[in-house]
This record gives structure tokens, C-alpha cells and sequence, in this order.
């Protein structure tokens, strides 16, 4: 029994001692994460949940810069760390939300929040109990080219040039229509 004990402790050491830094990082961006997201939920002020989920989005987009997705993680930054978060916060800013104007939730609000969140709990469990299989796969992280930034440019400048410039010609007519809108009023 003894020696069980001894052989379990001396592979947890070993596991720890084999962790590469990109192990590590990983382990303390999902720790991250998760106390952030957590801390969305409980948070009783509004502008710190969105201060908390702004937290989230920097430890998500350093799993893209794990994974070797560059581009994924500037435009998750850029896109919902940075526009959609100060959205929120002049949303939040100008509603003036305060806890004495909020109105009671109705009994059968509650029950059907109840009845939804076990529904997700069930489909959660499921889900990780059909992701048993996936202990033998592996992220391809050193060797892949597949979040490049320099590979998206190529395929974006020879294989869809066409739909790109037509977006960006459309993209520019509705800053132009915008203008000509917020001059008129």
C-alpha cells in the first residue's frame, strides 16, 4: 500500500516538473477566465461585471495566441474587449440601473430560469461526458499555419479579392450615409 502511495505521489511530481510553460499558461489563463467569468455573475455593480468580462476576453484571446491564432486574438480584443465593452458601458451608464427601481421577479420567471439553467446543466454534463475521446487528440500549436495572419492575407488578397474589395467598397457608401445622415439632423 505504502509503495501505491509513494509511485502515485512521485507521478504527480513527475507531471508537475514535465509541464512546459505553454501548460502552465494555459492552466493560468482558463484559472483566469474562469474566477472572471464567475465574478461577471456575482458582482452586484454593473460596470465591474463588464470590467470582470473584459478580464475574460484578455484570457480568452491568450488561448488564441496558444493556439497560434494571432488574428483571432487582435480581433477578439479589438472587437469585443475593445468596441462592444465600451458599448455596454455607456448603455449600462446611461440607463442609471440602480437596485431600488428594479422591479420584483414574477414566481413563474423564476421557475422557468430554473427549469432553463437544469436543461443547460444536463446538456453540459453530456457534453463532457461525450468528450472522453478527446484525451488522444492534441492542438497542432508549434507546427500548424492555420491562424496566421500572413496566411489569411494571401488567401484574402489572391482567392477573394473580389468579395473583399465589394466589402470594402460597401463598408465605405454606409460610413459616407452615415455622414450624410448625422449632417441632416
Amino acid at each position: 500500500m505504502q509503495k501505491q502511495k509513494d509511485w502515485q505521489k512521485h507521478k504527480r511530481k513527475e507531471a508537475l516538473t514535465n509541464m512546459g510553460i505553454t501548460q502552465i499558461l494555459f492552466w493560468v489563463l482558463s484559472a483566469v477566465a474562469l474566477i472572471s467569468a464567475i465574478m461577471v455573475l456575482l458582482s452586484k455593480n454593473p460596470v465591474h461585471s463588464v470590467l470582470w468580462l473584459i478580464m475574460v476576453f484578455f484570457a480568452i484571446s491568450g488561448h488564441y495566441i496558444l493556439l497560434n491564432a494571432q488574428f483571432l486574438a487582435i480581433v477578439n480584443l479589438i472587437v469585443y474587449a475593445g468596441a462592444i465593452m465600451v458599448l455596454f458601458l455607456f448603455v449600462i451608464m446611461l440607463m442609471n440601473l440602480n437596485t431600488t427601481t428594479e422591479p420584483q421577479k414574477n414566481l413563474w420567471l423564476k421557475l422557468t430560469g430554473a427549469v432553463a439553467g437544469g436543461c443547460f446543466m444536463m446538456m453540459f454534463v453530456s457534453l463532457v461526458r461525450q468528450a472522453g475521446d478527446m484525451q488522444a487528440k492534441t492542438a497542432q500549436v508549434t507546427d500548424g499555419n492555420i491562424g496566421l495572419i500572413k496566411n489569411l492575407g494571401k488567401a484574402l488578397f489572391s482567392d477573394y479579392v473580389v468579395p473583399f474589395e465589394i466589402s470594402s467598397v460597401l463598408f465605405l457608401s454606409a460610413m459616407v450615409g452615415a455622414v450624410v445622415i448625422g449632417k441632416k439632423a
